[in-house]
């Protein structure tokens, strides 16, 4: 299980996100710069203890027109060679040294449990405790795509509220994981879905729960 150290990082997260949110294709907040709040999220364990896996919800603010947003970060102890355009930033880390932090959509180590997670076979830690799980979120897939082993990502894309990574599984059909960017609570409309990852975050003026992730045809 990821142990999760309480100490500093520089620059931390948030301040980290403050200045890649807007570069984001999917970034709502127009010309206006956030001011990252941390608003929700859960880990996952890489199986081989090297990788850091988090999916972080953020608003961009503290007021009633906030919009929160889905941010899935990997923390790595070097760089990820061919993902240049997928680094959120490095900070020092007062335990483990320098991190180099990744949009997650683009890390094979969280998209692969990512996958395990929605086929039942990893279990959803809690976001700042460690060894335990987070019962909270629910995932969910249709059993003729939960193929054994693991999942090849085939292509990245973003789009204006979500980015969307096809994969293939081992004898498996693509499908295509649709990380929900721009986070809204309840249902979601995006068609036929196969499976879906719901989790909650905390926006102002109370809970909401909704997609993080869902599943469709590749």
């Amino acid at each position: 299980m990821a142990q999760i150290h309480r100490t500093t990082m520089r620059p931390t997260k948030l301040e980290l996100l403050a200045a890649w949110l807007p570069t984001r294709a999917w970034y709502a907040g127009g010309e206006r710069g956030p001011e990252p709040v941390r608003a929700g999220g859960f880990r996952l364990d890489d199986p081989a203890g090297e990788v850091g896996v988090e999916f972080m919800a953020v608003t961009d603010g503290e007021g009633a027109d906030a919009v929160a947003y889905l941010v899935p970060m990997t923390y790595r102890d070097k760089p990820l060679e061919g993902a240049e355009d997928a680094l959120i930033g490095t900070s020092e880390h007062g335990v483990l040294g320098t991190r180099w932090i990744y949009d997650g959509a683009h890390d094979p180590v969280l998209v692969g449990e990512l996958y395990a997670l929605l086929a039942g076979r990893a279990v959803p830690q809690q976001q700042s405790v460690s060894d335990a799980a987070d019962p909270t979120v629910a995932a969910a897939l249709d059993p003729a795509a939960a193929v054994a082993g693991a999942v090849e990502v085939l292509e990245v894309s973003d789009g204006a509220d979500r980015t969307d990574v096809r994969v293939r599984a081992s004898g498996g059909e693509p499908l295509v994981l649709r990380f929900h960017r721009v986070l809204r609570a309840g249902g979601d409309t995006d068609g036929e879905i196969l499976g879906r990852v719901t989790a909650e975050w905390t926006p102002a003026g109370g809970a909401a729960r909704g997609a993080y992730v869902t599943v469709h045809r590749g």
